[in-house]
């Protein structure tokens, strides 16, 4: 609910800047004026980097016991209070003989942030270059040793937002759904009829008060530092630090610097991408899980698409275990109910050979590619998200056929390829709803299809092709 909150603060403030919001409370405190924070690029390219506050300041890593005193200024920034809503409804109807079924669900969700008036701190860059310019980082530091083994970056924290007051955040939810049920029994000498009709409604109130001098948002200079524990200040925009090891492998490589925080810019990525046959970015593990698990699994991740945070969390979960990490119990812990299913059913291994383990870590293949398929979904936006969670197995297979012809083909498709399923001008509308939220126009004419991405499109075409590439292989041989 914070990190909403201070995510909708940055995203209308600062929208193509450089400030970062900040994603957990408890992390407020560590983000002074000169404290180090670790950035800690993603393992796939249109991903955001993390970054990870650190209890450390500029200071702590420098040789020498003189301490490096921090010069700022405070100034007003802008009193903000903002709502945030979302309406989500559908209904369903059903017949199968004298068995007649009506469900209908609403949702709404209220998110009202009131942070009031806040001010803005910022380092003296010029001063910190002056008192740090004949001082060397101690390259047996703790943190630098560990960040030299990740080839992480470290940054300084350049300055940051804070509220004046106390102020709250404060969340609203409503949730109902009306069921309508008749059942009729016919024999040659009775007959029965059964109707059923229910209301359920349930609504949730959380508000959090949020303390005066809170950290909702920041910005970084990153920091380039050499083996012999010199070190530079990153200050032009998206220039890119890292720490000198060994091997030049730990730089940042040419190709990211067309990028800034892993976004490409505003680029478009084609979907030919995918035709590289990289190992990488394989989905095909998830095809080898027992059907009974990729069953479970995409019901289990259909229900999640609708709550992004956890959806968010669960990639975070993946990507500790795909480096190699243990959960640990206080983070199983924070899983709800339906977060323990799903991550259960993703470490369900496979009856399968030793070849479907990551032959470097020894992480089984599809827990790599589970990891891939729930980071494309978490790149997609909230439309596309919920369409995908009402889609069915039919349309799901049908719609992966369709996309595969198409990124194959630079030219117009026959509309006689169009797979059955998507024959139905229901199926096709709401395949058309799916391209359009990325930014593709999906086009048709009486024997020719084709489909138009728009400027703003960027890497979401892709990302929606390795999504639906994912749920497809999961929900193979479902009825």
């Amino acid at each position: 609910m914070f990190s909403k909150a201070t995510a909708n603060f940055v995203r209308h403030i600062d929208p193509e800047g450089s400030l970062k919001h900040v994603s957990r409370l408890n992390d407020s405190d560590k983000l002074v004026p000169m404290a180090l924070v670790v950035k800690r690029n993603r393992m796939w390219f249109w991903q955001r980097p993390k970054y990870q506050p650190t209890d450390f300041t500029l200071s702590n890593l420098l040789q020498g016991d003189e301490v490096l005193s921090p010069d700022v200024s405070k100034t007003e920034f802008v009193t903000y209070e903002g709502t945030y809503r979302d309406k989500l409804s559908g209904k369903l109807d059903t017949e199968a003989g004298s068995v007649r079924a009506t469900l209908e669900g609403q949702g709404t969700s209220k998110l009202q942030s009131c942070f009031g008036k806040l001010k803005k701190e910022e380092l003296d860059v010029k001063k910190l270059l002056k008192d740090s310019s004949r001082r060397l980082i101690d390259m047996q530091q703790p943190l630098v040793q560990q960040l030299e083994k990740r080839a992480d970056v470290l940054a300084v924290v350049k300055e940051r937002i804070l509220t004046v007051n106390s102020c709250t955040v404060t969340q609203t939810k409503k949730d109902q759904c009306a069921f309508q049920g008749m059942l009729g029994l016919v024999g040659s000498s009775f007959k029965v009829c059964a109707k059923d009709s229910n209301n359920i409604e349930v609504d949730s109130d959380v508000s959090l008060e949020i303390p005066s001098g809170t950290v909702i948002a920041y910005s970084i200079l990153e920091l380039e530092i050499k083996k012999s524990g010199h070190f530079n200040i990153c200050l032009q925009p998206g220039s890119i630090g890292g720490i000198e090891a060994d091997s030049l492998e730990s730089w940042p490589s040419q190709d990211s610097l067309d990028k800034v925080d892993g976004k490409c810019n505003g680029e478009k990525v084609p979907l030919s991408a995918l035709q590289n046959g990289s190992q990488e970015m394989d989905l095909s593990p998830l095809a080898e899980l027992p059907q009974l698990t990729r069953c479970v699994l995409f019901k289990r991740l259909q229900e999640t698409l609708g709550d992004r945070t956890a959806l968010s969390y669960m990639e975070c979960l993946l990507e500790e275990l795909c480096s190699g990490e243990t959960l640990s119990m206080a983070k199983h812990k924070e899983l709800s109910e339906s977060q323990r299913k799903l991550l259960s059913a993703i470490l369900d291994r496979p009856d399968t050979d030793s070849h479907a383990e990551n032959s470097q870590c020894g992480i089984p293949s599809h827990l790599n590619a589970a990891h891939l398929l729930v980071s494309a979904l978490e790149e997609l936006p909230d439309p596309t998200l919920s369409l995908l969670s009402e889609s069915s197995a039919d349309f799901l297979e049908a719609f992966d056929a369709l996309m595969c012809m198409l990124k194959k083909s630079s030219e117009p498709l026959s509309i006689q390829c169009l797979p059955v399923p998507l024959q139905d001008n229901q199926a096709f509308q709401l395949a058309e709803q799916l391209l359009s939220s990325t930014n593709v126009t999906l086009k048709r004419d009486s024997d020719r299809l084709w489909m138009e991405t728009g400027d703003e499109a960027g890497v979401l075409p892709l990302v929606l092709c390795l999504s639906i590439q994912g749920l497809s292989l999961l929900c193979k041989g479902q009825k």
